[in-house]
This record gives C-alpha cells, structure tokens and sequence, in this order.
C-alpha cells in the first residue's frame, strides 16, 4: 500500500452489514461494496478486520458465513496489511492520545498511520474522535 491520500481502509462492519439481515446500512454497505469491487478507490484492510469478522460469526455459531463473508471480503479488497511490532507501538500511544475507542480499532487505527492512510470507510462514529483520520460513512461513500 503506498498509503496515498485516495486510499481507504475498510472497516469489517461495511461487509458485514452488507452480508446481514435487513438493517438500514445494509443497502449502503452493499452499494460501497459493489464501488469497492469495481477498483473505482484504492481499498485496503488488516488482518485483524478478517478476524474480527471471523470472531464474530463463529461467536453466533455460524462458521459458514464466517468463511463466506471474509472470502468475499477479500476477492473485493484483497490488499490485506499486517499488524507489525511498530503498530503495536503506535497502538500504546494512541490509547494515551485517544481513549475510549474499542481495543481493536486502536490496532486498525495504528496500521492506517503508519501505512499513510488517513480515511477508513466505516459506521462507526467513535472513529470520529481520532484527529488524523476522517472517517467515512458508508452512505457518504457508495455512490
């Protein structure tokens, strides 16, 4: 990832709701997802977004579409970052800098800066509260 302003990271809540039952961010998660598979932005995730994915299926009980949806996640957004020792790093101090946030998006966060992103697509508000990012809301993003 060259990390240059035009890319986004994608927050694992935009396949989700995409792939879930009737919820309002539903349809505009579907519509970000088809953008995204177009290629028409730059997209990326981490490894810990798969997981997360993963975590909360399994949790339901429901390893099928655990594999179903981090399988389709990653044929539409296949450049997928590592979380390395200086995300870790970061991560200690934007829990300083930042507190409140989920113990996860500390992680995602951390791998956005030092990847060079500043924009994450995503219905999570609280990312809101991180000065180096903007947050973009998936009905803002699909088209």
């Amino acid at each position: 990832m060259n990390g240059n302003n035009s890319s986004i990271f994608v927050d694992a809540n935009v396949p989700m709701y995409a792939h879930g039952s009737e919820h309002p961010l539903r349809e505009p998660c579907r519509a970000a997802i088809v953008r995204l598979g177009r290629r028409e932005v730059e997209a990326c995730t981490n490894t810990e977004i798969h997981q997360e994915i993963l975590y909360r299926y399994l949790s339901l009980g429901r390893p099928a579409q655990a594999l179903r949806v981090s399988r389709d996640f990653a044929l539409v957004v296949p450049s997928i970052l590592p979380v390395t020792q200086q995300d870790i790093k970061t991560m200690w101090d934007l829990m300083i800098r930042c507190p409140g946030l989920h113990a996860r998006d500390y992680i995602h966060i951390a791998v956005m800066l030092n990847n060079g992103l500043t924009r994450i697509l995503s219905a999570d508000v609280h990312f809101d509260l991180v000065d180096e990012i903007e947050r973009i809301p998936p009905e803002q993003f699909a088209p």
